[in-house]
């Protein structure tokens, strides 16, 4: 239930009973002082004009014409009964105490204290009930002074009386609709909440149509046409990624080494801060020298600003203002397209990470620990064993070897499933952690090319690389009997290699296992906008090599290789 909801019926049901109370009320007291037939007719009106007031008091057409309605009865009905004593007049603090508490409640309950700044946004219930007092105290009043005699007493008592109920209905209505923004209860709130946001996030999902919501994708297009308008020879786009900006998509001749630090160029931070586009002379990257003509625009969506479209000629002034202009008219909605995309890759791999810690701790506390008992029970029957059941020792040592290979396995699945891109140490070094922790457990020799600049990739999409690599290194562990293993990593934002190579028997009697392990990989790299390469190596092996972005692929390598 959401807040608005919970708020709405905390205090429905003792609204109606305090209109119901006074509607009886009102017509006991006409009863004793009117005749039947005036009594039935305007209590009948009254009835009639409830109705929207009584089923939609919350609603800010219907409640707000109902009240009015009820208000103008209780009015006309004074007015027309001479010997009354305003004798339904007490009905008005139905009508305007629900005025108060219920008046603008979909626009001001949950909202912020910003959001409720000036007095209309502030009090809409109170002064809509002001507006019904002064109406009443306007008819009756203005009545009284067209009359005479004692008319003119009777009506301006009357008068009097409508201001005194309708300032004690506006003030406790007012006090009720302050207790009525109090919280939900705190242990029910963030649920509520979460709840609703992932239902719209799951209903979005479903709606919009397929690869809408890649990030790589989206950057790819804006890049496109950004080129396209300005006629760059190089252009990329640039979204944060950890303590530097991540390279999500680029397109140039040669290999580019894009600044990734806002700290260290002046246009690109200024750009980022003010949210507006900036040229300069100076180049946007670590590998163009000379004069260019470059140009940042950010990327911004409901205020904040997504990430930087870079673009870069190598004659200077090329942007113009008109150039500028069309590139910011031209981009359109990209941001926010870009923004949500983003979001949902985030939300993805949270939920991913979080499954995967579960899984993690299931295993550990369950079967780990099972299979750790029965090797313990295996080795006490070994130890009770008489020294001539040489058969029975030997099946028993077996099943404890098995046990053995079987907690072995579980322990590598635990470290796979924890293992994470550490934003600081990067995926290359993820990718050695576990290649190393591979070639220890299963007798392996690794061997390791590294080579990462200082530039990341998006999170979700090392993540995705990282269990691209983790997949086939198991298959080699587990399939290829192999003695040797190569495991290459070349990252250069957004190109990426990742190359991982056995010298076991290859796939020609790979079980049914390893095949479904090449199907996932596969099924991870379409999902980063990759291409999957299986083949045999000569003369035995196989090689597992993932590309990404291979139209970006460096010519030239500066960053500093590690080798092992």
């Amino acid at each position: 239930m959401s807040e608005r909801d919970w708020k709405k019926e905390r205090w429905l049901v003792p609204a109606l009973g305090l209109r119901a109370v006074l509607f009886g009320f009102v017509l006991t007291l006409g009863l004793l002082s009117v005749d039947v037939p005036t009594v039935l007719l305007w209590c009948g009106l009254l009835a009639v004009a409830s109705i929207p007031a009584t089923i939609a008091g919350t609603q800010p057409i219907l409640g707000r014409a109902g009240r009015l309605a009820e208000v103008i009865v209780v009015v006309l009905g004074t007015l027309s009964t001479d010997d009354g004593f305003g004798w339904l007049l007490p009905y008005l603090v139905a009508s305007i105490g629900g005025a108060a508490i219920f008046g603008g409640i979909r626009e001001d309950v949950g909202a912020s204290g910003d959001e409720r700044g000036n007095l209309m946004a502030r009090y809409p219930g109170l002064i809509e009930a002001a507006v019904l007092t002064l109406i009443a105290a306007v008819a009756l009043g203005g009545t009284a002074v067209a009359t005479g005699g004692d008319d003119q007493r009777l009506f301006a008592f009357e008068c009097a009386l409508a201001i005194g109920f309708g300032v004690i209905a506006a003030g406790v209505g007012h006090w009720l609709r302050s207790l009525l923004h109090a919280e939900v209860p705190s242990g029910s709130q963030p649920y509520a909440e979460a709840a609703a946001l992932l239902t719209q996030l799951r209903a979005v999902a479903r709606q919009l149509p397929g690869g809408t919501l890649d990030p790589g994708g989206i950057a790819t297009d804006i890049v496109q046409r950004l080129r396209g308008i300005t006629d760059a020879d190089r252009a990329a786009v640039l979204v944060a990624g950890g303590n530097r900006l991540a390279v999500l998509a680029q397109s140039a001749d040669d290999r580019v080494d894009w600044e990734t630090s806002l700290p260290s160029n002046a246009v690109m931070a200024d750009a980022w801060a003010d949210q507006q586009p900036h040229t300069d002379n100076a180049s946007l990257t670590r590998s163009t020298s000379g004069p260019v003509s470059a140009l940042v625009v950010p990327l911004i969506a409901e205020r904040r600003t997504v990430g930087l479209a870079l673009a870069e000629c190598d004659e200077p002034d090329r942007f113009t203002p008109e150039i500028i202009d069309e590139v910011v008219s031209g981009l359109g909605t990209a941001a926010l397209r870009l923004e949500t995309a983003l979001l949902f890759d985030e939300v993805r791999s949270l939920a991913t990470t979080e499954e995967r810690q579960r899984l993690a701790r299931e295993i550990h506390d369950g079967i780990a620990q099972e299979l750790a008992m029965l090797g313990y029970g295996i080795d006490h029957a070994l130890a009770q064993l008489p020294e001539g059941a040489g058969e029975s020792a030997e099946q028993l040592q077996e099943l404890r070897d098995e046990v053995t290979r079987l907690v072995t396995e579980l322990r590598l699945s635990l470290f796979e499933l924890r293992s994470e891109v550490d934003r600081a140490g990067g995926l290359t070094t993820a990718i050695a952690d576990y290649a190393r922790t591979i070639g220890a457990s299963a007798g392996l020799r690794v061997h390791l090319s590294l080579d990462e600049g200082g530039a990341r990739l998006p999170a979700a999409t090392e993540a995705e690389l990282l269990r691209i690599a983790q997949e086939a290194m198991t298959n080699a562990r587990k399939h290829a009997r192999a003695e040797n293993l190569w495991v290459t990593c070349e990252i250069d934002p957004p190109y990426a290699r990742i190359e991982v190579t056995d010298d076991g028997k290859g796939l020609g009697g790979d079980g049914g296992d390893g095949r479904y392990g090449l199907t996932i990989m596969s099924e991870r790299a379409e999902r980063i906008r990759g291409s999957l390469e299986i083949r045999p190596r000569q003369p035995h092996g196989t090689t597992v090599a993932v590309l990404l972005a291979a139209s970006a692929r460096p010519g030239s390598v500066s960053s500093e290789a590690v080798r092992e």
